[in-house]
């Protein structure tokens, strides 16, 4: 019984740290050789929750800066409730896009205004036409981007504020490439995306070209994590219940065994 009591006790402190509340992102990004930045964000952590005003903010960027070279294809305008807007404010959303319906009584495909449960269209119809509007290159969907890179929502916010005019001295740039000192190889085929004023937000928010790279990379780490709070949550209450079961069944023990110590 001790043992097990004692088992229980390590389940529950691996559990912490193997669970989704503990997050432990890399200094550096893969393949470069400056460390990226760290940002202190309000969903780091086991107890964190994203901002809704900023996810509210890295949206609009989205929609004005990004949306056109880089999909969402894993996120429905419903999800959209997620970070605080209205039913009526992701519906009027949704009618700005356009997406296949049908087929009708004719068994032919038509366009409509999006709704609800339909999931953010890609600005391209397949790859080659991508590539044909990027000088041969594939911008990637962008809903899971934060996971797919070393250093998550730090790395992107260092991307975008990684780029520099000129190329250190000794450095050639390839036709079309631009120089960003986080990005694997330094040679990126994206231009600068943000400036300073590069939106104007909504809610009256000073749109530095830190705070818009900020906002965007809040924003891509919730579409990449919709469900992190309600798992960081979930692993609370795990943790929680461990620790009293093994104090529970340490008190068991002492009290079954009691007579023979």
């Amino acid at each position: 019984m001790y043992k097990f009591a004692k088992v229980l006790a390590f389940t529950a402190v691996t559990a912490l740290f193997a669970s989704p509340l503990y997050h432990a992102s890399p200094a550096l990004a893969a393949g470069s050789a400056e460390p990226i930045m760290k940002v202190d964000w309000s969903h780091s952590g086991p107890f964190g929750t994203f901002d809704r005003a900023s996810l509210q903010r890295g949206l609009q960027v989205y929609r004005e800066v990004c949306s056109g070279c880089h999909g969402l294809r894993f996120i429905a305008f419903r999800n959209l409730l997620e970070i605080g807007l209205t039913e009526k404010e992701a519906k009027t959303i949704a009618a700005e896009y356009t997406v296949m319906g049908g087929p009708n009584d004719e068994g032919e495909m038509y366009e409509r205004p999006g709704k609800l449960f339909d999931y953010m269209p890609s600005p391209f119809d397949n790859e080659k036409a991508a590539r044909a509007s990027n000088n041969g290159a594939f911008p990637p969907d962008l809903s899971l981007i934060a996971k797919a890179r070393i250093g998550g929502e730090n790395y992107l916010y260092s991307l975008l504020l990684g780029y520099e005019e000129e190329p250190p001295e000794g450095v050639t740039l390839a036709e079309g490439m631009a120089y960003n000192r986080y990005f694997p190889g330094h040679q990126i085929a994206m231009g600068p995306p943000i400036d300073d004023e590069a939106v104007e937000y909504a809610d009256g928010t000073a749109p530095t070209k830190e705070q818009i790279a900020r906002d965007v990379s809040a924003f891509l780490m919730w579409t990449a994590e919709p469900a992190m709070e309600a798992r960081k949550r979930m692993g609370v209450k795990v943790v929680l219940f461990l620790i009293v079961l093994t104090l529970v069944l340490y008190g068991v023990k002492r009290k079954v065994w009691a007579d023979l110590h």
